[in-house]
Formats: C-alpha cells, sequence, structure tokens
C-alpha cells in the first residue's frame, strides 16, 4: 500500500500564494484518486479536492473552487494542489490521502472515509 508524504506548507499573506505537493513513498501512486483536506484548529477536517488518477477528472470544494488547482504531476508522479488568493481562513493543517476505491460519482471522495492512506499533514498559515 502506498504512503503518501506533504510538502510545500508554509506562512503566506493573504492574497499570495503557495503550492503543496503530494509524494508517494514507497511505490508510485496506482490509486484511483487522492485528494486534499484540511483541518483548522477546533474544526473538522474539511474536504478541499480530488483528483481521478488516470482521467485527471477533478473536483473541488465550493469554498476554494477557482482559487485552487489540483493537478497531476507524472514528471515527479506528484499531486500538487496550487493555492492562489489565499485568505486567512484557509489557515490549516493540509492533508493529502490516496484511495484504490472507485466512486462512481466522484463528489463522493468528499467523505474522508473513502480513502486509504493519509500523510501527516502540512502546516499553511495565512497572515492578515
Amino acid at each position: 500500500q502506498v504512503t503518501v508524504v506533504e510538502s510545500g506548507g508554509g506562512l503566506v499573506q493573504a492574497g499570495g500564494s503557495l503550492k503543496l505537493s503530494c509524494a508517494a513513498s514507497g511505490r508510485t501512486f496506482s490509486t484511483y484518486a487522492v485528494g486534499w483536506f484540511r483541518q483548522a484548529p477546533g474544526k473538522e477536517r474539511e474536504f478541499i479536492a480530488v483528483i481521478r488518477w488516470n482521467s485527471r477528472i477533478t473536483h473541488y470544494s465550493d469554498s476554494v473552487k477557482g482559487r485552487f488547482t489540483i493537478s497531476k504531476d507524472d514528471a515527479h508522479n506528484t499531486v500538487d494542489l496550487r493555492m492562489d488568493n489565499l485568505k486567512p481562513e484557509d489557515t490549516a493543517v493540509y492533508y493529502c490521502a490516496a484511495t484504490y476505491r472507485y466512486q462512481s460519482v466522484i463528489a463522493d471522495y468528499r467523505d474522508a472515509s473513502s480513502f486509504d492512506t493519509w500523510g501527516q499533514g502540512t502546516q499553511v498559515t495565512v497572515s492578515s
């Protein structure tokens, strides 16, 4: 089973950009889907975006649609999350997750229980 490692978090001013990367450790990605979630202090884990590995079809939460872009980097075997126009409310620990479970409706990946493997998370802090 693949394990995943996030990188790219940090401190950025509101309106700025960051790119997070999710790399497979131990083997290459060969999962059905890879997703990004986030969790702010005192809040539940929140779905951000998901990409189907083969078709590259994507799905986003309404809170980030138009600002965040999830993509697959074949050269580096990573799944990246490009975050633009960041807001203080985007401050959270961001988690990458991978799954071998097929969901015919991509929106069903909003449920964190759809994912088998989780990274340790990377902190993103947006200052106002």
